[in-house]
């Protein structure tokens, strides 16, 4: 049985539940008022009027039933009264078009009539509720009493209801532009963090909103400003680490090109080739060309390109994707994993998907792969795997690791699986 959870029930973005905790109460407010109003205050306000009504009715009925009442003593009475009553009226029990048989509290006012009479009153209201009437049969002749609607109960009672509901959307109205405001700079800060965090700058940004906004947004900007200067020291110091060892590296060069042809000489000029691309390699992770700017590149024909200058790579035919990425970032990486799947097996095969958000591209190989449980220790920094991978293979063990650090600077990821092949299946996935 699965324990209930409020936040299975709730918006998941912060603007919408700060909206539903400032909606929903000023919703149940407004029900309970509204409630309130019409079944406690108005409903009190109407059982008044109809009492009032009844006595003067009840009155009517007595004056009727006098035989000495004449015109001038009854238009001085409905003048006090402040209604119109015929005490023999000639139109009988027929009631004019339009003549609606109940209005809303005319139940309340029949049960106060039948306090003063024990006949049975008609009530009913006029089309153009101007007036309301009632009838009783009394000394054998029908007796008509015309009211005016306002005394029969509280007229426009609706008009509380609408301004309130108007001063409850006013403020929900108000209430919903501020936190807008402030979602708006928290959206902005992610934003600008996601670019921090992909090399990027994000021209215009500044710390916006409440001040627990603004001070979230100052760390981010001075934790982006310490790893760029941290960046920028290592890769400084490496730097002219490589330049010192260059140096030596290029007098060994010249010394080896102007002794006689061996295999100790050739040896010797492909241990140093090899040095030279292991300080490349420890400069590009240093690094990690921050200095490269991204650009839009299609990234079917840079695979394309890339695999031509490998022997046994081979991509398979694939649509158009186009990425923003740095393009020597983006070539390295792609030279990094085509080589490492040729270099452990005999052939590479390369597929480009293109996913809602993100384009995939899968190398498999046929070498001896990787088990599950070692394939995160294939992503540390010169790290070789002795039982997966072959030590023979020259490198540094750093091209996995300079290929994820590519994907998430750009957005991605890449991961480690089975092949098809029977050896191991990288994906690097990019956003588009």
């Amino acid at each position: 049985m699965s324990r209930f959870r409020l936040r299975d029930y709730t918006p998941r973005g912060l603007y919408a539940r700060l909206a539903a905790l400032v909606a929903v109460p000023v919703i149940a407010i407004f029900a309970i008022f509204t409630y309130y109003y019409y079944q406690e205050h108005i409903s009190d306000v109407n059982e008044k009027l109809s009492q009032s009504i009844a006595r003067e009715v009840g009155l009517i009925i007595d004056l009727c039933a006098d035989p000495n009442l004449d015109a001038a003593r009854q238009a001085d009475i409905e003048d006090q009264l402040g209604l119109r009553f015929d005490c023999a009226f000639e139109g009988g029990l027929a009631w004019p078009p339009g003549a609606a048989e109940r209005f809303g509290y005319g139940q309340v006012l029949r049960g106060q009539l039948a306090s003063v009479t024990e006949q049975t009153v008609d009530v009913r209201s006029i089309n153009n509720g101007a007036m309301l009437d009632f009838r009783s049969s009394a000394q054998g002749a029908v007796v008509r009493v015309e009211i005016d609607r306002k005394r029969a109960l509280a007229a426009n009672t609706h008009f509380t209801i609408v301004w309130v509901l108007l001063a409850a959307l006013f403020m929900m109205a108000l209430a919903f532009a501020f936190l807008r405001n402030q979602v708006r700079s928290i959206l902005r800060l992610t934003e600008a963090a996601k670019a921090f965090g992909r090399g990027r700058d994000m021209p215009g940004f500044r710390p916006s909103g409440a001040t627990e906004i603004r001070d979230a947004a100052r760390a981010v900007t001075d934790m982006r400003s310490r790893l760029t200067a941290f960046t920028e020291q290592r890769t400084a110091m490496l730097a002219g680490v490589s330049h010192d060892l260059r140096t030596p590296l290029t007098r060994l060069k010249l010394q080896l090109a102007m002794m006689e042809p061996s295999d100790e000489i050739d040896g010797a000029r492909a241990d140093l080739d090899d040095m030279s691309k292991m300080l490349d390699e420890y400069l590009a992770f240093a690094s990690g060309e921050e200095g490269e700017r991204p650009e839009e590149l299609r990234l079917d024909h840079i695979t394309r390109t890339v695999a031509e200058r490998i022997d046994g790579a081979k991509v398979s035919e694939s649509e158009s994707i186009t990425v923003t990425v740095r393009p020597m970032a983006l070539t390295r990486t792609l030279t990094n994993l085509m080589s490492n799947a040729v270099g452990y097996g005999t052939r590479c095969k390369v597929r480009l998907k293109k996913g809602p958000r993100m384009a995939e591209i899968w190398f498999d190989d046929d070498g001896p792969g990787i088990p599950a449980e070692k394939r995160e220790d294939a992503f540390r920094p010169f790290h070789r795997l002795d039982d997966a991978r072959s030590q023979n293979v020259s490198g540094t063990g750093l091209g996995l690791t300079l290929a994820r650090d590519f994907a998430r600077s750009h957005g991605g990821d890449i991961r480690l699986e089975d092949s098809d092949l029977g050896g191991l299946r990288v994906r690097l996935r990019l956003p588009y």
